[in-house]
């Protein structure tokens, strides 16, 4: 389904990703683990557009994607969640479903997929009028995923969903991981929090300083020494 290529991104004069290939099979978890700066962020945004490619090269669904603006990997089935949520903080709950929905012109469509995000955020139904701004940071984190769902997406690229949440909307955000998954939708994460990444993902890449040092499936991975030390002490 996704597939980078020796990639390599720079950020100024600094290497972010140094030739990394990552692979996503449709009906997968995949994630990426690594400490902050090792390229985890780097490599979503390269995959949706935010973030020009130097070489190498990202393929999706057979059709090559690298340096495709963001609107159009958008538009391709990619819905990328940002680290930070990135809300529109003043717009009510609705209204920043509505920008998830940006290029859906039925009404009746739109309503049907807010009624599916509902399903899995049902408290976000009770709070349409509330603007995200005043929400809380587990019920922000609803909204971004929410918001993506609003374009259907095959591919959802989550980064760092759990980032400041108490652990039990840490549990229940991984819930609602699991279960978009088994409703079909392919997942890329990002995430610090290796221990419930590794428990829920098929498989799993461990990057630092823009290098792949680490591939194998989430139970390899998290009974590797070499993991174990560097990320779940």
């Amino acid at each position: 389904m996704l597939q980078l290529n020796k990639v390599v991104t720079f950020y100024g004069g600094i290497q972010a990703l140094k030739g990394i290939d990552v692979s996503v099979e449709k009906g997968e978890i995949v994630t990426l683990i690594g400490s902050n700066g090792a390229g985890k962020s780097t490599t979503l945004k390269s995959i949706s557009g935010l973030t020009k490619v130097k070489t190498g090269n990202i393929m999706y669904n057979g059709t090559e994607i690298t340096n495709k603006p963001a609107h159009e990997t958008t538009l391709l089935g990619i819905a990328h969640v940002p680290e930070g949520r990135r809300i529109f903080p003043r717009l009510t709950v609705k209204e920043n479903l509505l920008m998830g929905a940006f290029s859906v012109k039925s009404k009746q469509v739109i309503e049907e997929r807010m009624e599916q995000a509902f399903q899995y955020f049902p408290k976000l139904k009770d709070r349409l009028d509330q603007k995200g701004g005043t929400m809380s940071g587990g019920e922000q984190q609803m909204l971004a995923i929410a918001r993506a769902l609003m374009m259907k997406p095959d591919l959802l690229m989550l980064d760092e969903p759990s980032m400041g949440l108490a652990p039990m909307v840490v549990e229940q955000i991984f819930d609602i991981i699991k279960e978009l998954n088994q409703g079909g939708i392919t997942i890329l994460l990002v995430e610090q929090n290796a221990y419930q990444a590794l428990q829920i993902a098929n498989r799993g890449y461990v990057i630092q300083t823009g290098e792949i040092k680490l591939k194998g499936n989430g139970h390899d991975l998290l009974t590797n020494e070499e993991v174990r030390e560097a990320y779940l002490a």
